[in-house]
């Protein structure tokens, strides 16, 4: 029997009846046609997971019942990485938050940098964020993580750059022309990876990352696209270095 997964973004205790966000509650209802009583999975991004079940069915909301905690899982790679991307077009951002997510990325941040075309003033920039934050929140529905990734808001590559801390860990940009292969790097438990937009980085880009301490990697002698190479990159840094 298909147990279905929701991330419910509240306090998740034994014994309480929540409301399900509504977008999960007609899936349920509508789309799988579940009944009460129905097991679920449930999760708040905490790191602890809950069996639950539907409690109530109603034509605009559903509720679920948490019924117990169960043995938490750790689905969190040894590698913590960092995933700064340029932010791309349309649904290709949302693929690469999606799939970075299922590979195991611990924080995004969308990145401002001379090629990107997306144009994104303040109130675009919060839209942007609340739907990168469902796309992640799904991903993580999807394959099994019960603690999100943190995603931040849109900056620009050189503010983000000079504010960078001791966390960062080995810290690559990806280059065509880098020389670092995946093969080369001793991680540790923490790296930084910054991915260009449609066009990649600019040699500005490149200067002002070296200048914070980015090494050049390469990914082999083909130019991948901007929703490819950065997914590439996460795949080979958690085969070799991290849980892959």
């Amino acid at each position: 029997m298909r147990i279905p997964r929701i991330y419910v973004p509240q306090p998740l205790q034994p014994g309480s009846e929540i409301e399900l966000p509504v977008q999960a509650g007609e899936h349920l209802a509508r789309v799988l046609r579940l009944e009460r009583g129905h097991p679920l999975r449930l999760f708040n991004g905490d790191g602890g997971e809950y069996a639950g079940e539907i409690a109530t069915l109603a034509k605009r909301s559903v509720s679920a019942r948490v019924l117990e905690a169960m043995r938490e899982t750790d689905r969190e790679s040894p590698l913590r990485i960092t995933l700064g991307q340029g932010v791309a077009r349309g649904e290709k951002m949302d693929w690469i938050l999606q799939k970075a997510t299922e590979l195991g990325v611990a924080r995004i941040v969308p990145l401002i940098t001379d090629r990107t075309e997306v144009k994104l003033d303040a109130e675009r920039s919060g839209r942007r964020l609340a739907h990168w934050e469902a796309v992640v929140a799904s991903a993580c529905e999807q394959c099994g993580r019960n603690r999100l990734p943190e995603i931040l808001a849109p900056v620009r590559l050189a503010d983000w750059a000079a504010a960078l801390g001791d966390d960062a860990g080995v810290r690559l940009a990806l280059d065509p022309k880098g020389d670092a292969g995946v093969r080369d790097l001793a991680p540790g438990a923490h790296a930084t990876l910054v991915v260009g937009p449609e066009g990649g980085l600019s040699e500005h880009d490149l200067a002002t990352l070296a200048q914070a301490g980015f090494r050049g990697l390469r990914l082999g002698p083909r130019i991948l696209r901007t929703e490819t190479a950065g997914l590439a990159a996460l795949a080979a840094l958690q085969a070799i270095h991290g849980d892959l």
